[in-house]
Formats: structure tokens, sequence, C-alpha cells
């Protein structure tokens, strides 16, 4: 079993991941997009997903702004989904612990939300696709379904991110001007 990367790997890790981010930047076609920010300290991510038939993530793309640990790990996460290609079920099951630890829990300390605003907003983007393409099977309309969604991406997670317009009411408003 090969050992965890040793601390100053870890942050030189996340410092390139911030300086040289992978898949930034919008996604044509996406089937979510999905906004999410961490009122704490004004950290943005905004997740682009785009999954098949079969619901099998093709292609993750994300913008944002904030801290080098918030968007490395942005970085981080869409470059690994973009080479697992995991189903829309199995980022559900990625859970949190998990993503701190591939960051590095020692390096991350106490600034957990910052590491996973990113998963948290790729876990909604997720759910969305899934209740879309289940309402449109169940015979719902474009406009319920947008009802639905909005209701469900505007509300607030016990993690203290938010998702959806109140995450997009955070752009330019580090936590320290709150």
């Amino acid at each position: 079993m090969p050992s965890a990367p040793d601390r100053q790997t870890q942050i030189d890790t996340l410092v390139d991941h911030f300086k040289r981010p992978r898949h930034k930047g919008v996604l044509e076609a996406a089937d979510a997009t999905v906004p999410g920010g961490n009122p704490g300290c004004g950290d943005l991510v905004t997740i682009h997903l785009k999954a098949d038939d079969d619901g099998r993530i093709t292609a993750v793309r994300f913008e944002g702004e904030g801290c080098t640990i918030s968007q490395a790990a942005a970085s981080i996460l869409a470059d690994r989904m973009n080479k697992t290609h995991p189903t829309l079920d199995e980022v559900d099951e990625f859970s949190y612990d998990q993503m701190v630890d591939i960051l590095g829990r020692d390096v991350v300390g106490f600034r957990e939300r910052c590491a996973t605003l990113a998963l948290g907003t790729l876990k909604m983007a997720a759910r969305k696709i899934q209740m879309h393409r289940r309402l449109r099977a169940a015979g719902r309309t474009d406009e319920e379904i947008r009802a639905l969604e909005q209701a469900i991406v505007n509300a607030r997670s016990d993690s203290g991110l938010v998702f959806g317009q109140a995450a997009e009411e955070q752009r330019g408003v580090s936590g320290a001007d709150r």
C-alpha cells in the first residue's frame, strides 16, 4: 500500500493546483451548473457537470474565487472526476472525510469548509441532474422542474455552506467584509 504524501508534498500540490488550476472554466452544454459558497470566508465555487445517459460523469469544470484551499480543492476534485468518471451515485457516496484526506488533513487543519466546498457543490450538481432526469421521466414540465430545483438549491445546508442564489450573492464579498 503506498504511503501518504508528506506534509510538504501536500502543500506543494495545493499551491500548484491553486496557481495552475486544472479544468477551470465554463463547460458548454453542462447538464448542471451549481454555484456554492462559504459565507465565512467568501469562497465561491461554481461546478459545471455533464453526465451520460447511464449517469456516469463525462466532464467537470469549475469557476471560482477564494482562498488557496478552496480553489485548489476544486481543481483537484475536477481533475479526479475527469480521470475516474464516477457515476452520479458514486459522487454522492464520496465522503467529505475522503476529500480532506486527499488534500491532507494536517494541511487543511480547521479549514474543512474551504476544503469541502467544491465537493458539496459537486454533490448538489449530481443531485440536480438525477432529480431532473427522474422528474422528466415522471412527466413533469420544465417549469415544474425548475421550481423544485430552485427550492432544493436554495435550501441551507447544515455544513454552513450555501448554494444557488445565496452563493451568487457572496461574489466579491469576503468573510472579513461582513
